[in-house]
Order: C-alpha cells, then structure tokens, then sequence
C-alpha cells in the first residue's frame, strides 16, 4: 500500500484551505483584509484555489490611507479586474475630512496609526462579521499571541489574555450582536514559505518586492522612499539606490533595503540569508516596544 505524505508547503497550504472553508460556513457576511502585500496576495490566491472553480465568495476590503504606493492601488484593481470579485474601500482621508481622526504633523508623521478607525468604521457600515488578514506569527511578537479565530469585542478591541481554545483546529466563531472576528488562515507561515510559495504557485506579486534604482532618503537606520507625502530635513540627502521592500504599508514608513535580488529565485536566496525581521525597516514599530500590541488592542489589524 503506496504512503501518501504532503510536502511543507502542501500542508501549509491545506491548513490555510481548511480555515478559509470553516470561515465560509460560521459567518454571514466575511471580507479578505487586502493591502496589495505578499500575504494578503497569497490569501487570495489560497482563497481561489479553496472554492475553485467558483469565483471567491468574499470581498477583497481594503483601507487605504491615501498614502500608498502608486504600484500597490494599481496591482489591486488589476487583480480586482481580474478574479471578478467585490472590492471594498475604506477611506482615511474620508475618515480625516469627517473630523473622525485628527493628521499627524510633523517630520515623522503617519496615517499608520489611523487607519484603525477608518477599519472599524468601515467594518460597521458593512456589517463584516470577520475579516481574514495575511498577519504570520513569524512577523512580530504581538502577532505571536494570536489564535487562527481572533475574538473582537463590540469596540473592535482585541484582549490578547482572553484568547479561545484551538485543540485539533476546532475553531469557535460565536459572537453576540457587534462583535466581529479577525482571522489569519496563514498564521502558521513564515516569510520564507510565502516566496517559496509565490514561486512554486507563480503568483504575480508588485514589482515593488523586485529590486529596483529608486529615489530614496536614509531615516530611522533605513532607506524611505522620496514621495510627496515626506517632509524632507535640511540635512538629508536624496539619492538613487537598488532597493526592494520585504513588506508593504504606507509610503512614508515603509523602508526599503539595498538588493540585487531581481528574481523570485534571488528572492528566496535572500530571504534565507537575511537576519533581520521583515518588519524591521517598518518605521510604525519603532515607536516604542509594544507599538503593535498597543495598536491591535484598539483594533488594529
């Protein structure tokens, strides 16, 4: 009798399949938190091949801070045009012109920060009752913490010691009126399985992860690119780098990182030699130690 085993990625990927299908039969109304990034691409696609040769049952729900990459908006309403789904959008600048958050001034200043009202908001006038995003617990400690179903109470907060039980994958997705699930079908990934997937799978990705000559500025031990949205100090230099980004957010804080690696195959040669964090040239987690938990508790993703 032949033995049958599934490789690394094969059971990672039918353990993602399998949480996308439990959320399909507990919630009425979910959505896929889509940001343009590498996970949240990888989601969709693990949501495609779930329910093919249906079309994905969920919206595509994205906040745009109105600070994105110009590569990132493009790469998702192409990919919208494509698999032919719903996209949700949640505005912050929406959210500033309704005096519902306040701009940040200033050298440092992010919309990072608001994009959490701008979700929750967005969240209640839809009616989603659970949002899948591509958070790992291999990115950063907060996200360590969290469970495949992450419990949210009815002001969208997240209590990290109040976490439900998961024994053999049998997820809990009771709720009472108001309150909403966050859910991170591939929680259990790494930065390295996710190229290894791109690549094995051939996924289209923007080609912002590519190594590309880009205007940048040196700021908080990382290169930020030039955009209208940075407020340059007199003693910073613009200059021309070959750089790529190891994970995507807003223009103004996310850094690049010197590269040759214009190849997926380069990619995952890097990756694999890399000993600094993905989120480490992310310049909304170094404002203190517990940024991130502190934000997810007031329901950030």
């Amino acid at each position: 009798m032949q033995k049958y085993t599934l490789k690394h990625l094969q059971e990672l990927e039918s353990e993602s399949i399998y949480v996308l299908r439990e959320v399909f039969a507990q919630f009425e109304n979910p959505a896929i938190l889509f940001s343009g990034g590498k996970d949240s691409i990888v989601l969709t696609h693990l949501a495609r091949k779930a329910f093919y040769p249906a079309k994905i049952p969920f919206p595509l729900f994205h906040v745009d801070t109105g600070h994105n990459f110009p590569e990132t908006i493009n790469f998702r309403d192409s990919l919208v045009d494509k698999l032919g789904v719903k996209l949700i959008v949640g505005s912050v600048q929406k959210s500033i012109d309704d005096g519902r958050v306040k701009e940040e001034r200033g050298i440092n200043a992010s919309r990072n920060q608001l994009q959490t009202t701008t979700l929750l908001d967005t969240i209640e006038e839809h009616q989603i009752d659970c949002a899948m995003g591509g958070a790992r617990r291999d990115e950063e400690k907060a996200r360590a913490k969290e469970r495949f179903f992450s419990h949210r109470d009815d002001f969208g907060q997240w209590d990290p010691k109040n976490q439900r039980p998961e024994l053999w994958n049998l997820f809990n997705g009771r709720k009472v009126m108001g309150e909403h699930f966050r859910v991170f079908p591939i929680s259990n990934w790494t930065e390295m399985d996710v190229w290894q997937y791109i690549l094995a799978e051939k996924i289209d990705i923007p080609g912002l992860y590519i190594a590309h000559e880009r205007e940048v500025v040196w700021r908080n031990d990382t290169w930020i690119p030039v955009s209208d949205y940075i407020n340059l100090r007199d003693d910073e230099e613009v200059v021309k780098k070959k750089v790529r980004f190891r994970t995507l957010g807003d223009i103004t804080i996310t850094g690049g990182v010197e590269s040759e690696a214009d190849t997926l195959e380069k990619i995952v040669e890097e990756v694999a030699a890399a000993r600094q964090t993905e989120r480490g040239n992310r310049a909304d987690d170094k404002r203190s130690e517990t940024s991130m938990e502190d934000r997810k508790k007031e329901g950030y993703f």
